[in-house]
């Protein structure tokens, strides 16, 4: 069974973007999609890139440092179809954003 664990607020994604949050000894990439908030692992299958601050095209995002692309509902990478990322279920509750951890 698993916990859903706070990562930030609504304010603190703002549509479009995204941010870098820490939780459960993991480092997580959280986006705004259009209202819709996703979280996939931080980290680029590539070079271990920051995908959190990488810039967000819809629900693309592209990896700072070297190009490669995710799609954040998915985790599934655009450039490589046998890489993929971690993705995490959201839950919205007032104005707290938790990421389902595993247990």
């Amino acid at each position: 069974m698993g916990e859903f664990v706070r990562v930030a607020t609504l304010a603190d994604i703002k549509p479009g973007q995204g941010i870098v949050a820490e939780a459960n000894g993991k480092t997580l990439a959280v986006f705004n999609v259009d209202g819709a908030i996703h979280a996939i692992n931080n980290t680029c299958c590539h070079r271990d890139g920051p995908l959190g601050e990488g810039e967000l095209e819809g629900n693309i995002v592209t990896c700072p440092w070297h190009g490669w692309r995710y799609n954040v509902t998915t985790g599934a990478c655009v450039n490589n179809p046998s890489a993929k990322v971690e993705t995490y279920q959201v839950k919205v509750e007032g104005e707290d954003v938790k990421v389902l951890f595993e247990q």
